[in-house]
């Protein structure tokens, strides 16, 4: 007789995971279908994103700029204190070159005084600090020993001092690294979404950019704003000489420019030296508002001071835009005017 056993009925736990399983299959399947294509970016807006990404990138490069001339400065400072020490120290082992003389002649002549060969085994420092030895020694080998003890002590400043400065040229290396990074991260960024443009749209683009350099490139009549002083009239010279001249983030010429990279080139080739960032050069001179203006005076854009170009005249700035134009014309009116400085 045959068996009639039931079938074997699945588990509770495998019940439960195919169930979810399923779940999950028929979840992801309305998801799939009632999800949105992504929404193609125009060409106006795509510009207006990589006009805003620009921006923060030339704020981070001013940020760049700023740790880059920290580091030229300790680096220098270090230089300098570490060709002290080294002097210092030659200084020093010749003090104590002379104090071994003495006690050399001071054997030779029948034994050397208790109070030299004292300190010839211990360190001035505590050997001076025990008053009661100090009318054992001569006036000379009292001055030699003070003079060791004063070359001591400076030699132990200057190297705490470059110890310090190590270390903050250490964290200013970091920071220079990590504000490297965001710029070349916003300019990829707006990198990807012009490459997200159809080939028309990127030759529009193209063209609207040379259209405004073109056109801003020219010489602009700078009507009754002529006035400049002797260094400001030489700095905006400069500058005009350099029409054309592509920006690029961290330059600082002769062949290529950020903001402040142009300001500081330019009144160096009239022969004064200004900061190299945006924010440094705000504070070198008297502030001036949008009608006290002269040519070649400094002009400072948006709250944080990241922007900066020269006085052009007639309400125009010579400056260096951002990444993409060049060195260019441009109406003040077209960015938030903060403030000018007359260098």
């Amino acid at each position: 007789m045959a068996s009639h056993r039931r079938p074997k009925q699945p588990s509770r736990t495998r019940v439960t995971v195919l169930t979810t399983a399923a779940a999950a299959a028929v979840a992801l399947s309305a998801n799939a279908a009632n999800a949105a294509p992504t929404e193609k970016l125009g060409k106006d807006e795509v510009k207006a994103k990589v006009d805003k990404l620009y921006e923060q990138a030339e704020q981070a490069t001013e940020k760049y700029n700023g740790a880059k001339e920290k580091q030229q400065k300790l680096q220098k400072e270090i230089s300098t204190i570490q060709d002290n020490v080294a002097r210092g120290q030659q200084e020093l082992n010749k003090l104590r070159d002379g104090l071994g003389s003495l006690a050399t002649a001071q054997y030779r002549s029948g034994g050397i005084d208790p109070s030299v060969q004292l300190f010839l085994s211990s360190n001035p420092d505590d050997y001076l600090d025990k008053a009661s030895t100090l009318d054992q020694l001569s006036a000379q080998q009292v001055e030699a020993l003070k003079k060791i003890q004063d070359k001591q002590r400076e030699l132990a400043q200057e190297r705490a001092e470059a110890t310090e400065k190590l270390k903050d040229l250490a964290s200013t290396r970091t920071e220079l690294g990590d504000k490297k990074k965001e710029v070349q991260g916003k300019l990829a960024e707006a990198q990807k979404l012009l490459n997200t443009l159809t080939a028309k749209e990127k030759a529009a683009l193209a063209a609207q950019q040379a259209r405004a350099n073109r056109s801003s490139t020219e010489r602009v009549d700078l009507g009754h704003d002529t006035s400049a002083s002797g260094r400001a009239a030489a700095a905006f010279s400069a500058a005009q000489s350099k029409i054309g001249t592509p920006y690029v983030y961290g330059a600082s010429g002769p062949s290529s420019f950020d903001c402040s990279g142009l300001t500081s080139w330019a009144y160096a080739q009239a022969g004064v030296s200004i900061p190299r960032t945006s924010e440094a050069q705000a504070n070198i001179g008297t502030r001036l508002s949008e009608s006290q203006l002269q040519v070649g005076d400094l002009v400072f854009f948006y709250s944080d001071l990241h922007h900066v170009g020269l006085y052009a005249g007639n309400g125009q700035v010579l400056h260096a835009p951002h990444t993409g134009a060049v060195v260019r014309y441009e109406a003040i009116g077209d960015m938030p005017f903060q403030f000018g400085v007359r260098v």
